[in-house]
């Protein structure tokens, strides 16, 4: 399974805010700290708004911030919903076009096996990704790109 890039910055995104522990983060401080585009991860944040995991708050003072707690947010979850319209393979879409479709197997076991990616996923959160160990190695990492 292939994980698009957007899916990759959304993870980094949500990660940054929760080691930020609910102070309001800006876009461009998460973009400098990860060297991503400023326009993309605006994208990023506003899908993630939309779908309930990042609170956005416009204005002077603004910013963003996790819309619910690292340990609600699971991550097999979160990457279902990004990489919904990615198939892994053309005949999982509705514009299946492959001539062998009718008598192949493939489609079988490549569903098997993207749905076992996605339970070892399920078993993991937000809070599981900034825990422990590295939560202050991350934290330093990210604020010193920052100042």
């Amino acid at each position: 399974m292939h994980i698009t890039r957007y899916t990759d910055y959304s993870l980094r995104v949500l990660i940054y805010l929760a080691i930020n522990n609910q102070q309001l983060s800006t876009i461009n401080d998460i973009a400098k700290s990860y060297s991503i585009s400023k326009n993309h991860l605006m994208k990023i944040v506003q899908q993630l708004s939309h779908r309930g995991f990042v609170l956005a708050i416009r204005g002077k003072n603004g910013g963003i911030k996790l819309n619910r707690a690292a340990n609600e947010i699971n991550i097999g979850n979160l990457v279902r919903e990004i990489e919904d319209k990615n198939k892994l393979v053309e005949c999982f879409g509705g514009d299946n076009q492959c001539v062998i479709t009718p008598s192949c197997q493939l489609k079988k076991i490549f569903a098997q096996a993207q749905e076992s990616f996605f339970k070892t996923l399920d078993d993991y959160t937000l809070e599981n990704l900034v825990g422990g160990q590295y939560k202050n190695t991350l934290t330093e990492l990210l604020i010193q790109d920052v100042s």
